[in-house]
């Protein structure tokens, strides 16, 4: 069983945006969720993904991904996708060997930006960088699953 360990952030400014190193545009949509548990296909680039996760605690989820067939993930979000599709662009950028994941929310969920870091354990250390604001790694109102239920301009 796979175990993704993520705090996730609020950037205070955009000073992040001069260290981004590629970025890519990111469509999902869920076949099943609650505030629990979600799977969702995702399209990223050319590439197509299945993901399971479930929720521990805010900061620890299972997580299985696997990649699939573009096309199948096309037929997915004609056919089974249900509710609201999440669009956004992530960026990222390397700082101190570790990889940061910045999604900036295109649509109803604008202009929302989520600067997330995978570790290997809760407490592992990392640089903060001056331009990371209050942690959000808890409130399930940032999850990508209820952000689609919930969007971020309807708060």
């Amino acid at each position: 069983m796979a175990l993704e360990i993520e705090r996730k952030f609020l950037p205070r400014s955009e000073a992040w945006r001069q260290q981004v190193e590629r970025s890519t545009e990111i469509r999902q949509g869920y076949l099943a969720q609650d505030v629990q548990s979600a799977i969702r296909v995702r399209i990223s680039g050319e590439r197509a993904h299945l993901n399971i996760k479930a929720n521990i605690d805010g900061v620890h989820r299972h997580e299985f991904e696997y990649e699939i067939p573009l096309a199948d993930a096309e037929a997915l979000f004609r056919d089974m996708v249900r509710g609201p599709v999440i669009h956004k662009i992530r960026h990222e950028l390397t700082l101190d060997g570790h990889l940061w994941e910045i999604d900036e929310f295109l649509g109803e969920n604008a202009p929302l930006v989520v600067a997330e870091i995978e570790l290997s354990h809760a407490d592992e250390p990392f640089t903060r960088p001056d331009w990371l604001g209050e942690e959000v790694s808890r409130d399930s109102r940032y999850f990508n699953s209820q952000l689609a239920l919930r969007p971020y301009s309807r708060w």
